[in-house]
């Protein structure tokens, strides 16, 4: 059965972005924002970021302005603004800004047909002009990239792991089962150093 690559790959992307907002689920306001790694790794960052993604890649490379403000990107801006919530901005403001960047993308990539041409302002001649497909393939790339990231901390805050709350992706087992699976890999992993 034939399918629409244009479809194919917004499917993609969103599935990316309802496993980025289900790792926000039950979590307290700080377990949201808190630094997961030595690089300040956060959950409510990466959606905060990604909402920034979607908004540029979306709607500056092909023409498709909006009028959110987004303070975190300018010029004046420090570094990595853009990958954590201030104290003023609520988990409710970053969501509804993911929410609102993905409608913007959404109505950007029902516009357009893939081979439809932009220019992304801050990439190089080379690698300009863009596809909307390209575009697509990047943005969705990213977004399970940061999804990732965002697996990883939410395991570290809680041990809720897997892709999303409908489909884990992960064998069923209790938390035995998961300690002598953990305990197997750390034996294998001493021999392996050992040898």
């Amino acid at each position: 059965m034939a399918r629409d690559p244009k479809e194919t790959l917004h499917r993609y992307l969103r599935v990316g972005r309802e496993a980025m907002l289900w790792k926000l689920d039950g979590l307290s306001e700080y377990d949201v924002r808190r630094p997961m790694t030595p690089t300040g790794t956060n959950l409510l960052g990466l959606v905060k970021h990604l909402a920034t993604v979607e908004y540029d890649y979306f709607g500056i490379t092909f023409g498709r302005p909006h009028d959110e403000p987004l303070p975190w990107i300018a010029d004046d801006a420090p570094p990595n603004a853009d990958m954590f919530a201030t104290v003023t901005e609520t988990r409710d403001d970053i969501v509804g800004l993911y929410g609102r960047a993905t409608a913007h993308a959404d109505a950007t990539i029902a516009a357009l047909d893939l081979d439809a041409e932009g220019r992304v302002p801050w990439w190089s001649d080379e690698t300009n002009p863009v596809t909307l497909h390209w575009i697509l393939v990047h943005v969705a790339t990213e977004t399970h990239r940061h999804a990732g990231h965002a697996d990883v901390a939410r395991e570290l805050i809680d041990g809720t792991a897997g892709l999303r709350a409908a489909a884990t992706n992960l064998p069923e087992g209790d938390a035995e089962w998961w300690a002598a699976y953990v305990a197997r890999i750390e034996a294998t992993a001493r021999a392996a150093a050992e040898r």
